[in-house]
């Protein structure tokens, strides 16, 4: 999984790009959901997507739940196939916050994000999932500017929170279309 290009995109993003503008910028997008504020802005916007119609309700309440999905699927990966965080294996690595312990196999930021994303794209259309697929970019390559991850291991990160978005949502419109099937066939009988 690591390559030459892994390691030179990782040092171009990590060091390359490194400056007292961006860390603040990367940092929040890395390492903000942490924060008490952040955790409370989360909520009022949850609670803000509960009463904009019933679509967005539901897309809300089914992003909640690919969540848990993706994060497990990184603790999986992380366990399972354990590989090295750049920071462990590369000298003169940039590292904002405090080093992770576990592996990074799977980026559990990138999958998080991306799974959000894949749900609003997916259940509500552009205009909701582009700021999430945003959200779930800069998260990725916060990842990677925080030196947390290397570049290979966001990518399989989006790649599990991509599946486990599309899981979440296309089972739920299999049980809301079989529903509407069984609907339909009681009241034709």
């Amino acid at each position: 999984m690591l390559g030459p290009w892994d390691v030179s995109l990782f040092r171009w993003i990590n060091s390359g790009w490194s400056s007292p503008i961006l860390d603040p910028v990367f940092w929040f997008f890395s390492l903000g959901i942490k924060e008490t504020y952040f955790r409370i802005g989360l909520g009022i916007l949850f609670v803000v997507l509960l009463f904009l119609g019933a679509r967005l309700r539901g897309t809300a309440i089914l992003a909640l739940l690919s969540f848990p999905l993706a994060n497990e699927l990184s603790d999986l990966f992380k366990n399972g196939f354990p590989a090295l965080r750049p920071f462990s294996q590369l000298a003169d690595v940039v590292v904002l916050g405090s080093p992770m312990t576990s592996s990074g196999t799977m980026s559990a930021h990138a999958a998080n994000m991306a799974t959000i994303a894949t749900v609003f794209w997916i259940r509500a259309g552009w205009k909701w999932g582009l700021p999430w697929a945003i959200v779930a970019l800069l998260t990725g390559v916060s990842r990677v500017y925080v030196g947390a991850h290397y570049p290979s291991q966001v990518i399989v990160g989006w790649t599990g929170g991509i599946v486990s978005g599309m899981v979440v949502a296309f089972t739920w419109r299999a049980i809301r279309d079989l529903r509407k099937k069984k609907k339909i066939s009681s009241s034709d009988a």
